[in-house]
């Protein structure tokens, strides 16, 4: 039997990762070569194309070969910006809009005396860039009891998100944060900074995934939104998370009447494109 693509309404690059490659290529143009500090996207595809327009990935401030730097759209901490100045480079911003909402947060609530708890993967460039505007009074997780200990004695607690994280999983982590740090006088204080566009990909994802057999998310294995989908989706029905149509087991296909396609928000069109006609093609032979 033949099967069907349902494809989700929202896919391809949100407005932040667009915004951002719009940026580098405007500026390769501009200036010749480019080098970001960090994948300004966490998918290899992306990547590649940026690389043959000019624009290179650096990990470390002393391998910055020119006097121009690009920050990725997952932003970095004011310390790497104020090396950055120090050394007198030209710095193109491309960091997204609502990083940007949860970097100030981090750094009000930094100031105003809070200790910051940031629910998401500590190891993630973003995560760590939001935990520097936090000028060193914060720490990240996603398991609420490994931070028990360093919440003893804290009177004032400020909680945010990572902007790709699942809302209610963040929640959830927001509750036993709240029954694990509630004592006399503690002051808790609790800002939603999940990106918008994320939200409303994972509910139109999810949605999807109750109409399928199958689901494939597009994106790379690097990329913690396509990583949260394949979570989400996965509590429904038979998810996979592919970044390529060679990534795609002829198995998953067998016996199945619908299949689902979603794409995590650093997933280029023409990669979905390729992966949709693979499918099509599998499908008449």
């Amino acid at each position: 039997m033949k099967f069907k693509i349902k494809k989700a309404s929202e896919v391809g690059f949100c407005f932040g990762v667009k915004r951002a490659i719009d940026i580098l290529e405007k500026s390769a143009k501009e200036y010749g070569n480019v080098e970001t500090f960090g994948e300004v996207v966490h998918n290899e595809q992306v990547m590649q194309r940026l690389a043959k327009l000019g624009i290179d990935v650096v990990h470390s401030i002393d391998d910055i070969a020119a006097n121009i730097v690009a920050i990725s759209s997952h932003g970095v901490s004011p310390q790497i910006e104020q090396e950055f100045k120090s050394k007198k480079f030209k710095v193109i911003d491309t960091t997204c809009p609502f990083v940007k909402r949860a970097q100030r947060a981090a750094k009000k609530l930094s100031e105003s005396g809070f200790y910051v708890l940031i629910y998401g993967d500590s190891e993630h460039s973003e995560v760590k860039g939001i935990l520097g505007w936090a000028d060193g009074k914060g720490i990240a997780a996603v398991d609420a009891q490994k931070v028990k200990n360093s919440l003893n004695g804290l009177r004032r607690i400020g909680i945010l998100s990572q902007t790709t994280q699942i809302p209610e999983k963040f929640t959830a982590f927001t509750k036993e944060i709240i029954d694990l740090a509630m004592a006399k006088d503690v002051e808790i204080r609790i800002l939603d900074t999940i990106c918008h566009d994320i939200r409303k990909r994972q509910e139109i994802s999810l949605e999807l995934s109750k109409k399928v057999e199958l689901m494939l998310v597009i994106g790379g294995g690097k990329s913690a939104n396509s990583k949260r989908l394949q979570e989400l989706c996965s509590t429904v029905t038979e998810t996979h998370l592919i970044d390529t149509f060679e990534a795609i087991n002829f198995a998953w296909l067998q016996n199945k009447i619908r299949i689902g396609i979603t794409s995590g928000t650093s997933t280029s069109i023409q990669t979905i494109d390729e992966i949709v006609r693979y499918l099509n093609k599998t499908n008449n032979v």
